[in-house]
C-alpha cells in the first residue's frame, strides 16, 4: 500500500477477499455518451484496427456503467490470452463437485531443453535445463514476465483445449487459446490460428472476465485473490499503466506481436475502479519502441478513462478521510522530509527512505522529549507544530528572498543581421502594439499547442485580478486531482497552500500542469458564473449549472477565445496535455499574447527567470520552491519572455516577446513571435531568433 503525499491524506487502496477496495467511488458513474465522446476520436483517428471495453465498477464489483467500442469484435489477443489459461489453471486446482483436484498448484515442473522458446520471458535464456519450479511459480512466470517457456509448461498441464472450453461455459465463446506459444503445429484450432495467431478474444469478454474474477465468482474468492495478485505483478509499463498516476493498482495482463498490442486489467484508484481491455491489429506502426503508436493510444485511453472516473468521483481533499497523525507504517515524500528534518535538528542518523519505521520512531519520540512532549513516538499536531519548517531535499532550496535578489548572467544581445533560417510547421511575426503581420506561415494551419494553453489559463486568472487586485491574495490549496496531474509540474502537493499571485509563476515559469488544474478548479465557479453582458474577461457560460469548477474553467477559455476573435482556437483542458480537439494556431495566440501585455502582471510573470516561494501544509510546516523559468531567451538582452511547450504532438513551441531599439531608442519596436511544430528545443530558439532578427532588420 502506498501514502499519498498530500499532507496527511492516506489514501489507502486494500484488497478484500477478490476486490479491490477504494475509500470512496463515484457518486454517478460516467455515462457511456461520456466515453463515447472522448474514446471514439482516440481509436478513430488510430491507423490500425481498434476494439474498446470498459465496465465502471463499484465497491463490491458490481458494474455500475458499461461502454465498448467494437466490443464484441473478435480480435487477436497475443499473450494477453494467458490471462484465461491462468483461469484455466486456477479452475483446475480446485475440487470439482466430486471433490477431484485435478491440477495441483504444488505439483514440481521439470524444465527440459525441449520446452524452451523464444520470446518474452526469462526460463529460456536465464535458467538451465533440470532446474525445478512448481505450477504456482509457473503461472507466475507467465503473468509477471509473460513467460512463453513458462506459459507453455502450464498448458501442458491443463491440455490445450481446456482453455476454450472453460471460456465458452462461461459465455465466452470467442475467447480461446489456439495452441501453445511459438507451437503452432500444436493448434487445435487450425483456421483460427491463421487469423488470429496464439489466442483470440473480444474486448467485452475480457472486463466482464475481469469484472467477475474481482467478483470472485469464477473461481473461489481465495482463488482469485491469488490471480489478481499474480496480475498486480506485470512488468509492463508500455501500455494501460505508461499514463496513469501513482495511485493507481492496476492488475493487467498484456501481449504484443507486429501488428497486434493488446492489454486488459483493472485499474484501482481511492476513488473509483474500472475494468478495462483495449485490442488493436493490423497496426501501421509495427515497431519495438516506446514511442509505438498502439501502446501509446492504449495508454492515453486508460488515463482517458480514469480522468472521466475521476471527474465523477467526490475526489476534493475536503471529502477524503485523513488520520489525524502520521505513525508507524506512513510511507511517501513526507516521511522522507520529516527523516531529513529529525536528521538536521537531533542529528538522529536516519536514512532518508520514506518509510516510518521503528529507527524514525524512536527519533520521533527523542525530538518529543526534546521539546518537552508526551514521547509518543507520533507526529502529532503539536509535534509538527515544535518541528518547524521541513528540510524538503538533500540539498535545501535556498529562501526565496536570496532566489528573487539574485541576479542571472545575460548573453550578448541578438545579432540582427544573422540569415534566417525557419524549421518549424508554422510561425508569425506580429507589431506587438498594432498587430501588424510582419511575416508568417501557415499561420492559421490548427495545430497542438503544448503548454502554450497556459498563456489562457494565466489570462483569465490576471484578467479577473486587474478588476479585483485582491485576487492575487486569495489562497490556493492543492487538491488530489491538481497534485496528481502527469508531466511538468510546480511541486506543490495535495494539501498545500500559497497565493494565486505566486502560484502563476508556478504556473508560467516551470510550466506546472498541476499549477493549471489547481487555478482552473479555484477559479472556475467565478467564471462560470459571468455571461456574455459581464465584464470584460470573463468567460461566457452556457454550460449546465451542475458542471464542475474545472469544466466551468474550459468553458470560459473556449468562451473567452472566441471574444478575442481566435476563431481557430479550442481548449479542452488548461494546460496543453495533448487532447485531439485542443488545438489553436500561431496568428491565434500571437493575438492573445497581444491582449495579454497589456497586463502589467502578466509581463512582470513572464519575465521572471527565476522564483523562489514557500509553501505551507494545513499543520503550518513550510517548505521552499525554486522555479526556474522554461524559456531560453530570457538569458539574452532584447527578451521579455512569454511561455515555452512541448509535447510528442506539438512538438517544440514557443510564444516570445522582444524589443529592439529603433534609431537608438531602447524598446521602440516590440515584436510577437509565435513557433508551433518545431523538431526540437534547439530548433524552435533558432527559428525564433532568426526571424527577430529578420523581423527588426524591416525598415
Amino acid at each position: 500500500m502506498r501514502l499519498l503525499d498530500c499532507g496527511f491524506a492516506a489514501l489507502l487502496i486494500v484488497i478484500q477477499s477478490s476486490a479491490f477496495t477504494p475509500l470512496l467511488f463515484a457518486q454517478s458513474p460516467p455515462s457511456p455518451e461520456q466515453f463515447a465522446d472522448v474514446l471514439e476520436p482516440l481509436a478513430k483517428a488510430h491507423a490500425g484496427e481498434v476494439a474498446i471495453s470498459v465496465r465502471i465498477l463499484d465497491e463490491q464489483g458490481q458494474e455500475t456503467c458499461h461502454w465498448s467500442y467494437r466490443g464484441d469484435v473478435v480480435m487477436p489477443t497475443a499473450s494477453l490470452i494467458k490471462l484465461p489459461v491462468m483461469v484455466e489453471a486456477y479452475r483446475q486446482a480446485e475440487s470439482d463437485d466430486a471433490g477431484v483436484v485435478r491440477l495441483s498448484l504444488d505439483r514440481m515442473l521439470v524444465l527440459k531443453e525441449e520446452d524452451k522458446v523464444p520470446g518474452s520471458g526469462v526460463l529460456t535464456d536465464h535458467f538451465t535445463a533440470g532446474m525445478s519450479l512448481s505450477v504456482r511459480d509457473a503461472i507466475r512466470l507467465m503473468i509477471r514476465y509473460s513467460d512463453n517457456t513458462a506459459t507453455n509448461m502450464v498448458v501442458d498441464c491443463i491440455g490445450i483445449e481446456s482453455t476454450a472450453k472453460t471460456m465458452s461455459k462461461l459465455g465466452f465463446p470467442e475467447t480461446q487459446l489456439h495452441s501453445k506459444v511459438f507451437r503452432r503445429d500444436s493448434s487445435v484450432a487450425p483456421d483460427r490460428s491463421e487469423r488470429f495467431g496464439l489466442g483470440s478474444t473480444t474486448a467485452n469478454d475480457m472486463t466482464e472476465l475481469l469484472a467477475r474474477l474481482d467478483r470472485g465468482e469464477i473461481v473461489s474468492p481465495a482463488a482469485a485473490k491469488a490471480m489478481l495478485s499474480h496480475l498486480l505483478t506485470c512488468d509492463d509499463e508500455a501500455k494501460l499503466t505508461r499514463e496513469l498516476p501513482a495511485e493507481c493498482r492496476v492488475a493487467h495482463k498484456t501481449g504484443a506481436v507486429n501488428r497486434s498490442r493488446t492489454a486488459a486489467g483493472i485499474v484501482s484508484f481511492p476513488s473509483g475502479k474500472f475494468a478495462i481491455c483495449v485490442l488493436t491489429d493490423k497496426n501501421a506502426d509495427t515497431s519495438w519502441s516506446v514511442e509505438n503508436a498502439a501502446e501509446k493510444l492504449i495508454g492515453r485511453i486508460a488515463r482517458t478513462v480514469y480522468d472521466e472516473v475521476k471527474a465523477n468521483s467526490p475526489g476534493t481533499r475536503a471529502e477524503i478521510r485523513e488520520p489525524t497523525a502520521l505513525t508507524l507504517g506512513a510511507t511517501g515524500e513526507l516521511v522522507e522530509s520529516l527523516q531529513r528534518t529529525l536528521n538536521d535538528r537531533i542529528m538522529a542518523g536516519l536514512s532518508v527512505d520514506g518509510d516510518f519505521g521503528p529507527a524514525t520512531g524512536n527519533a520521533v519520540k527523542k525530538f518529543q522529549e526534546s521539546k518537552q512532549i508526551a514521547a509518543s513516538g507520533v507526529m502529532d499536531e503539536a509535534t509538527w507544530t515544535a518541528l518547524g519548517d521541513l528540510i524538503d531535499t538533500d540539498m535545501p532550496v535556498p529562501p526565496p528572498e536570496l532566489v528573487n535578489s539574485q541576479a542571472l548572467p545575460s548573453l550578448p544581445a541578438l545579432d540582427p543581421h544573422a540569415v534566417p533560417e525557419f524549421s518549424a510547421k508554422a510561425w508569425i511575426a506580429m507589431d506587438s502594439k498594432s498587430q501588424e503581420i510582419l511575416a508568417e506561415h501557415n499561420s492559421r494551419d490548427r495545430l497542438h499547442i503544448a503548454s502554450t494553453t497556459k498563456v489562457m489559463t494565466a489570462f483569465l486568472v490576471l484578467e479577473l485580478a486587474a478588476a479585483d487586485p485582491g485576487i492575487l491574495d486569495e489562497i490556493v490549496t492543492f487538491s488530489v486531482r491538481a497534485d496528481a496531474t502527469i508531466g511538468s509540474t510546480s511541486g506543490v502537493r495535495a494539501g498545500e497552500q500559497l497565493p494565486v499571485g505566486k502560484l502563476l509563476y508556478g504556473l508560467l515559469l516551470p510550466s506546472g500542469n498541476d499549477a493549471a488544474v489547481a487555478l482552473a478548479e479555484h477559479f472556475g465557479n467565478r467564471l462560470g458564473a459571468t455571461t456574455e453582458s459581464g465584464s470584460k474577461g470573463t468567460g461566457i457560460a452556457h454550460e449546465p449549472p451542475n458542471q464542475s469548477p474545472y469544466d466551468q474553467f474550459i468553458s470560459a477559455m473556449n468562451a473567452r477565445a472566441r471574444q478575442l476573435g481566435m476563431h481557430d482556437s479550442h481548449f479542452e483542458n488548461p494546460h496543453g496535455l495533448t487532447e485531439p480537439a485542443h488545438r489553436s494556431t500561431a496568428l491565434d495566440l500571437a493575438r492573445l499574447c497581444h491582449v495579454a501585455l497589456q497586463l502589467p502582471y502578466m509581463r512582470k510573470v513572464m519575465g521572471c527567470r527565476q522564483y523562489g516561494v514557500q509553501v505551507q501544509n494545513e499543520y503550518g510546516n513550510r517548505r521552499n520552491l525554486l522555479w526556474e523559468n522554461t524559456n531560453r531567451l530570457l538569458a539574452q538582452d532584447g527578451f521579455i519572455g512569454m511561455k515555452t511547450g512541448t509535447t510528442d504532438a506539438a512538438g517544440a513551441c514557443l510564444i516570445a516577446v522582444g524589443k529592439h531599439p529603433v534609431n537608438g531608442v531602447a524598446g521602440e519596436r516590440e515584436t510577437i513571435v509565435v513557433i508551433l511544430g518545431a523538431s526540437s528545443s534547439e530548433a524552435r530558439y533558432i527559428d525564433a531568433r532568426n526571424l527577430f532578427s529578420w523581423a527588426w532588420r524591416k525598415p
